[in-house]
């Protein structure tokens, strides 16, 4: 009798060592999940790299600004050159941003070419997001000759920043703007090519 009770407390005991081992074992298991997690974490592929500065906004030279030009052939236009860096440019882009929106039902056309350089592009992105201007922007073509650039566009540019160019149905230059200007001097430039006549077609 005794040796049974022997035999049966000896039985417990290593019951007991089992489940105490056993339940060591379940922790340590819990305890790695967090270990595999973030291993499988880190495991993940790296997001894409950044795209190439020029694929934000299509370069254009003076040849690409005449051609985005004949586009909009026999429409109103205005024309805003603009930069980042140009703080007059940054205070007048939003209020383009509205007057296209409010002449745009009146065949308003607008398009702006932004004179930033590649190393400004980040501030370009930010910029134009923040804006979130409902017209096409394009970028000056860095190495460009500048100033045969500015006299392309319109002869009495000098390259002061912004620059608005108003062009009439017909294509040509019905007036510009050096310098920031108020919104009454822009509506003044947008009433005059919205009253613009069409253009004429070319005798044969």
């Amino acid at each position: 009798m005794f040796d049974v009770k022997i035999k049966l407390f000896k039985w417990r005991q290593s019951f007991g060592v089992l489940s105490v081992a056993l339940f060591a074992l379940l922790l340590s298991g819990v305890s790695h999940r967090p270990a595999v997690f973030a291993q499988s974490a880190a495991s993940k592929p790296a997001a894409k790299s950044a795209k190439p500065a020029s694929a934000d906004l299509p370069l254009i030279d003076l040849a690409g600004y005449n051609q985005v030009l004949a586009k909009y052939h026999g429409k109103p236009l205005v024309v805003t050159f603009w930069a980042t860096w140009c703080e007059p440019c940054r205070d007048e882009f939003p209020l383009l941003v509205e007057l296209q929106k409010q002449y745009v039902p009146q065949g308003l056309a607008i398009f702006g070419v932004s004179l930033d350089d590649d190393a400004d592009m980040n501030l370009v992105r930010r910029f134009l997001a923040r804006n979130q201007p409902g017209f096409s922007n394009y970028r000056q073509k860095p190495g460009i000759d500048v100033d045969a650039f500015y006299r392309g566009v319109n002869p009495a540019w000098t390259g002061t920043m912004p620059e608005t160019i108003f062009y009439g149905r017909d294509g040509h230059i019905i007036g510009h703007f050096v310098g920031g200007q108020s919104r009454a001097s822009f509506e003044e430039g947008i009433r005059q090519v919205l009253a613009s006549p069409a253009a004429q077609a070319s005798g044969h």
